[in-house]
């Protein structure tokens, strides 16, 4: 099981919010190349980097125009030149020149979220395009239902359902999200992450309310349902967590 150490930006400085609301901000560092080099460090394999300002804002664009690179792309593109692990990066990816965008700035696998509820023969599109392997969809769910637009708008679908619809689109890597128990410390939703795995044969990465070592324990002794991969965010930058145990938890197989 892969542990992706989670940077979240906003006006490209490294922030966590609480449950996705931007009233609820830390920020814990300006230099995210910085934050992304500690990880590697570390012992990090992957990093996930979340754009939290295209999220809110549906855009890839800077809000000074055409032709001006976003701050946080900036920030993309300098962190994936600054280290030698991959990047998966989301958040305000809604068109095929904006994956293109994105993983040309150097992320090894881009994110595509509400628009596969928006317009899902674009996942299609992406994935025949650059490949299933460069090409995720985050489903993020509040009680069940999948949310939209940087988590503020919720819809009738029913999470499972969606990922049975990507499945059959060639989608295989899924980030799930329990939007309740994002940036709260509260613990993983290990049932709702398995059960997903498990009802739409997806390699899950599972997201939101990572506490301590054990939530990477419990996912990683999944056994209907395995998971792929675990998001962590704020507890490594509390301390928490330790990055290199939890590296090692995830690759450590179950105790009999």
């Amino acid at each position: 099981m892969i542990v992706f150490p989670a940077i979240d930006l906003r006006r490209g400085k490294c922030v966590r919010l609480q449950q996705g609301e931007p009233g609820r901000e830390t920020v814990y560092g300006d230099d995210p190349v910085e934050v992304a080099r500690r990880w590697e460090m570390k012992g990090a394999s992957w990093l996930h980097v979340v754009n939290l300002d295209g999220a809110f804002s549906g855009s890839l664009s800077a809000p000074e125009g055409a032709g001006t690179l976003p701050v946080n792309l900036l920030r993309l593109r300098d962190i994936a030149a600054a280290i030698d692990i991959p990047v998966q990066f989301g958040g305000g990816i809604r068109t095929l020149e904006d994956v293109e965008r994105v993983l040309g700035l150097g992320a090894q696998r881009a994110i595509l979220g509400t628009v596969a509820v928006r317009r899902p023969e674009l996942v299609s599109e992406a994935i025949a395009r650059f490949g299933s392997g460069r090409i995720a969809v985050g489903i993020d769910a509040r009680d069940g239902r999948v949310a939209t637009h940087g988590w503020q708008e919720t819809t009738g679908i029913v999470a499972a359902d969606l990922g049975r619809e990507m499945r059959q689109r060639g989608v295989e890597w899924v980030v799930y999200t329990d939007i309740a128990r994002d940036g709260m410390l509260t613990g993983v939703n290990v049932s709702a992450t398995s059960l997903l795995a498990a009802e739409t044969g997806l390699r899950v990465i599972a997201s939101g309310g990572v506490a301590s070592v054990d939530d990477v324990r419990a996912l990683r002794d999944v056994v209907t349902g395995p998971i792929a991969g675990v998001i962590i965010g704020k507890a490594l930058y509390t301390g928490a967590i330790d990055l290199a145990e939890a590296i090692s938890v995830a690759r450590a197989r179950k105790e009999n």
